[in-house]
């Protein structure tokens, strides 16, 4: 029984060395490759002076070299840090920085850009090249020759030349880290999120069983490493020897495109934000490819507006749909799956239950559990699936990792979401909001998500947001920032507020944008509207 991540890779090799365990495009590489050339990279690790627990930055798209990449890293008993090669470089720096990366994997595309960040990055001192690069360019190294700090590059001719054998194990325990997950701070600095192996395993032995996965799976999530969605195509699919399929870039961004190539590679597993897959079932022209193979899709990371969920169900009536919630600190701590042939819908869908190995309950403002509909209270998780704290702010943990308040006789620690739930009458937990997404105005509390959900209500409105102004007389002014199908006035906006919600919770101000912008995670970017 694998209690490490890297086991379920060396497991499946021994199991079915032939399968393919990441496709991209016609090319892909055997579970057998997979094991080989991480064993690899560990080694070239190793000789960088990577020990048990140093921390190992991968600056990567997603890709076949990304995969091969997280699995050396682990393999090196390291524990990896995605970085993403879309920020800017303070960010990657301060990253880099705050978690102590000496050595960084990237491929041939990324390899200059992570020699770049040297003289900001005083201990960086090696930058590994991993493969195989199909399709991606040559590193854009410097063409001098090397200055006193630059690190060093080893290059994949090199790793290549390494033993393929693995290397041992040591002392590693399943309470080592796996990986930190660095996500927007409140303060504007980024917070690193440690998980470790027993959490990470917790989520994927559940969501592998969950959705059924075998052998005959193609598995796709858009997620960019550096969001916790890719730990369910990375990992459950090499629990159950399935193939991992990485969408190209281009492809993700024209819905057209990406139908085609969900029915070209006979994708059956989906796993995205449901902002990806509004702008499938809204331009994707569904009924014009065979996407009969598309058994499960799964959602999380943010509210699937009911409209776009309807049409979605609509289009593929054959499909399972899952929703699944949980903050990065919990990985997925609660699901749901729409019953098949659910119609009209017209709120966002439960978040459910918990998983496996999992506990999730409610506690009010007067300290109570919350046990019956109606009732409302901010959410708990305890389990092994929980974060082991925040890397190197001890204070930020202790605020968020606390005891159970309804478990006396021994310690024990529960993670505080700062969602606001109630329940239903089937027992499902039903989000209601973010606790600081609960804001004053003219003396009332609103929650900014049932705004939103009146807005989605027009037919016209694709996407909606709504954020608070902060204002000395009414406490908060509403700002909603719409995208909309043809032409849409603020009058017919607020009209269509004042016939659903109690005037004060009609938006102060509406604009509209043609698309409302995104973060690197495919989530709506409301700190970037809030700044405007």
């Amino acid at each position: 029984m694998a209690y490490l991540l890297q086991q379920l890779l060396t497991d499946s090799a021994a199991r079915a060395p032939e399968r393919p365990a990441v496709a991209v495009g016609e090319r892909s590489l055997s579970y057998h490759e997979l094991d080989r050339l991480s064993n690899q990279v560990a080694r070239a690790l190793v000789a960088q002076g990577v020990a048990p627990g140093d921390r190992v930055g991968i600056l990567a798209p997603k890709s076949a070299a990304a995969v091969v990449a997280v699995y050396g890293a682990l393999k090196a008993g390291a524990c990896y840090v995605p970085l993403d090669p879309k920020s800017p470089a303070p960010r990657l720096t301060a990253i880099m920085a705050d978690s102590g990366i000496a050595v960084v994997l990237a491929d041939q595309a990324t390899a200059g850009q992570a020699v770049g960040l040297a003289d900001s990055v005083p201990q960086l001192r090696a930058v590994v090249v991993t493969g195989p690069h199909w399709g991606r360019a040559a590193a854009a190294g410097p063409e001098s020759e090397p200055g006193p700090r630059d690190p060093v590059v080893v290059p994949w001719d090199a790793v290549l030349a390494e033993p393929d054998e693995a290397v041992a194990d040591g002392q590693a325990i399943d309470a080592d880290l796996a990986y930190i997950l660095y996500t927007s701070g409140s303060t504007g600095t980024p917070k690193g999120v440690m998980i470790s192996h027993r959490a990470s395993l917790t989520f994927v032995e559940w969501a592998a069983s969950c959705t059924g996965l075998t052998e005959q799976d193609r598995v796709c999530s858009p997620a960019p490493l550096h969001f916790d969605l890719s730990v369910f195509d990375v990992f459950a699919s090499c629990q159950a020897t399935a193939c991992m399929a990485v969408v190209p870039e281009m492809t993700a961004m024209f819905p057209a495109r990406l139908a085609q190539w969900i029915e070209r590679d006979r994708i059956s597993v989906w796993y995205s934000v449901p902002s990806v897959l509004t702008m499938l079932v809204t331009y994707g022209n569904l009924r014009g490819f065979d996407l009969s193979g598309l058994r499960t899709i799964i959602f999380a990371g943010e509210v699937f507006p009911a409209k776009h969920l309807n049409g979605l169900m609509a289009e593929l009536p054959h499909a399972r749909f899952l929703n699944w919630y949980g903050p990065t600190e919990t990985n997925v701590c609660t699901w749901y799956e729409v019953p098949a042939g659910t119609t009209g819908l017209t709120a966002p869908v439960p978040i459910g239950r918990a998983c496996a190995n999992t506990d999730a309950f409610a506690v009010t403002d007067a300290g109570g559990r919350v046990s019956k509909p109606g009732d409302e209270g901010e959410l708990y998780v305890r389990g092994s699936g929980l974060m082991r704290g925040y890397w190197g702010d001890p204070a930020k943990t202790g605020r968020m990792l606390v005891g159970n308040p309804f478990q006396s006789a021994h310690d024990e620690l529960a993670y505080r979401t700062g969602d606001l739930v109630t329940l239903d009458d089937e027992g499902n937990f039903v989000f209601l909001g973010r606790r600081d997404g609960m804001v004053k105005t003219r003396g009332y509390r609103v929650e900014l998500g049932e705004v939103e959900t009146a807005l989605y209500g027009h037919p016209a409105v694709r996407e909606a947001v709504v954020l608070p102004v902060p204002d000395e007389l009414l406490g908060s002014r509403l700002r909603a920032f719409i995208s909309a199908e043809g032409e849409l006035t603020r009058e017919e906006v607020l009209d269509h507020c004042r016939r659903r919600l109690p005037a004060y919770m009609v938006p102060d101000v509406v604009e509209f944008c043609a698309a409302l912008p995104r973060t690197s995670t495919g989530k709506i970017d409301r700190a970037l509207l809030a700044g405007t």
